[in-house]
């Protein structure tokens, strides 16, 4: 099944079920007026979601044209948006640029922090920055979205928490970073809000793809129309979903609607491109001595997609401008 929310004169938007070609949906108000609507009695209302979702795949009930740009976040707003850094390629690469080593806790503990979720960004939303000289990145990313999770639960057991799967991309103001993190404090001005695909997909809509809650498929970046990268999103996660799960709630319970992304894919294999523009300098500075590539400047586009087997878009693209703050 595929959900969306397209944009209205709500805060919260209005839940759409998308037919399985991303070319129609239909609203579903008398069911779930929203997704948080939907997550909060998920067990109750995700049958009756998919029985309209068959319908409409079937050309069996009546539907309005399903424009991406229309489209906002799956939660324009989130009670919680947790991002982790599952991809160790992308650490170990980060820590050998300062000429640090990977520490061995990072093998078995994942790195995970808390972000801004009061405005997330629909799919075609623009990126915005007061200075181009922020060093404006794009961070292509999976990540899922929970149902309620019990405090301390098992590895196990969290799997069966994710009910929809979606694609990110997680902007970064790299040169904001550094001195944030040196306060010892966390991210702030750094994270502005993050963007999300057009729509948000049940792990049965993946098929044989969806292994050991990793999404095993390329995820595809273009920056200004050329193939940035393809990095797959199953090769060399270190932490699957359930992982990601269980640790953000060690200490905690998890409220239906939260989302946690992997982090940016990453390969070991770099002849797979990068999901940000941040780890390509990273290798060459590794390589040659000194980055090359330029951070994004106002007027710069990423488009960001995963296809199936069959060549098609599974949660339509992120496609998105930088532009300066209105």
């Amino acid at each position: 099944m595929k959900l969306a929310t397209l944009k209205s004169d709500s805060r919260d938007g209005s839940l759409a079920v998308v037919n399985r070609e991303l070319t129609r949906a239909q609203t579903v108000p008398d069911i779930a007026p929203t997704l948080q609507d939907a997550m909060d009695d998920w067990a109750g209302v995700e049958p009756r979601l998919q029985q309209v979702y068959q319908a409409l795949n079937a050309g069996d009930c009546e539907s309005i044209p399903f424009d991406a740009s229309q489209a906002a976040a799956p939660f324009p707003r989130a009670y919680q948006w947790l991002d982790g850094s599952a991809y160790l390629s992308h650490v170990e690469r980060v820590r050998k640029a300062r000429g640090a080593d990977l520490p061995k806790s990072l093998l078995d503990d994942p790195l995970m922090y808390q972000g801004a979720s009061d405005v997330m960004l629909g799919p075609c939303d623009p990126v915005e920055a007061a200075s181009a000289d922020w060093g404006i990145d794009f961070e292509a990313e999976v990540g899922v979205i929970t149902d309620d999770v019990e405090y301390g639960i098992s590895i196990d057991k969290a799997a069966s928490h994710i009910k929809l799967v979606l694609l990110i991309n997680d902007v970064s103001l790299r040169h904001l970073i550094p001195g944030e993190l040196a306060k010892g404090f966390g991210f702030l001005h750094g994270k502005p809000a993050s963007a999300f695909s057009p729509v948000a997909v049940t792990p049965d809509e993946l098929g044989a793809a969806w292994q050991d809650s990793r999404l095993h498929l390329p995820l595809t970046v273009h920056w200004n129309g050329r193939l940035f990268g393809e990095a797959n999103a199953g090769t060399d996660m270190q932490f699957n979903f359930a992982r990601l799960i269980a640790h953000a709630a060690k200490s905690r319970k998890l409220t239906a609607g939260t989302i946690i992304g992997a982090g940016t894919v990453s390969n070991y294999d770099s002849t797979a491109g990068y999901a940000c523009i941040a780890e390509k300098r990273l290798v060459e500075i590794l390589e040659t001595g000194a980055a090359v590539t330029e951070f994004m400047r106002f007027g710069d586009r990423v488009r960001i997609e995963m296809l199936n087997q069959e060549g098609q878009s599974i949660f339509g693209a992120i496609e998105q401008e930088v532009r300066p703050c209105r």
